[in-house]
């Protein structure tokens, strides 16, 4: 079993999209998968894979379901979901007790951020002046310190991925300023980056329904597909690539 937490302390990165993007589209990889909501206020992944079970038993859809599990207790839950493949867990945009122990018991850490420098700080922070980055900040301590203690249990660290989410079709200065500052603390710090998921309208279509665009096909149609679809489901499976998850019994690759 391989547990992927989905960690930012910043609300409204898009933390609950990849959640539910990265569970659905291992479901239909043929894996087994628990999902564990440990945003106890939004619980927006929880909610979503209830729309999903009702949606599907009221359009008799033949859909994968993962197993949900309880979020007052990480240790408990993962013990519950000891046959599943996969454990994705989308904890809240605060630093709490939960989280913390989620991100300890981690094999891969996934941080969505927008492309900005308001995002940035969650990671690091820079000088007012220069922009030069100056230290690492409190959640990339967090990290540091659940991946020291995962290189002492099994040899090597946990892998981390910053996933740059909602990437602007142009190249401006703003981002490439973000790009250098990233670029500088991941080699601090020790995370690699990946092109998340782009702000496509189909991701905010179907998530009211408890869907993603890895369900669309014959009888799943609940918006009208267009070629912006395919585009999207392609950009997922790259990322399921890049990540390092395969199909059928888990693996997670280390990071290099």
């Amino acid at each position: 079993m391989a547990v992927i937490v989905v960690g930012n302390e910043k609300g409204g990165a898009g933390k609950s999209t990849v959640a539910v993007h990265l569970s659905v589209a291992l479901l239909h990889e043929g894996a087994k998968v628990a999902v564990l909501d440990l945003d106890q206020r939004q619980q927006s992944t929880a909610h979503f894979f209830v729309s999903r079970e009702r949606w599907v038993a009221a359009n008799q859809a033949a859909l994968p379901q993962p197993q949900r599990l309880a979020g007052d207790d990480v240790d408990a839950a993962l013990a519950a979901a000891q046959d599943c493949d996969y454990v994705i867990i989308d904890t809240p945009g605060a630093d709490t007790e939960l989280s913390r122990l989620a991100h300890r018991r981690a094999d891969l850490i996934v941080t969505p951020m927008n492309d900005s420098f308001v995002d940035f700080e969650v990671l690091g922070v820079v000088d007012p002046l220069t922009l030069d980055l100056q230290r690492a900040s409190h959640y990339s301590e967090l990290v540091w310190e659940a991946r020291k203690l995962k290189a002492a249990e099994r040899g090597r660290p946990l892998d981390w991925v910053v996933l740059r989410n909602r990437l602007a079709s142009v190249d401006p200065r703003n981002r490439r300023r973000v790009d250098e500052r990233l670029k500088a603390l991941a080699r601090r710090v020790g995370f690699r980056t990946l092109a998340g998921l782009r702000d496509r309208v189909i991701y905010r279509e179907l998530f009211p329904f408890g869907l993603t665009v890895s369900d669309l096909g014959p009888g799943v149609r609940p918006v009208p597909v267009s070629i912006g679809h395919v585009a999207a489901r392609q950009e997922l499976r790259v990322l399921l690539t890049e990540l390092g998850v395969v199909q059928g019994p888990a693996t997670i690759l280390a990071a290099e």
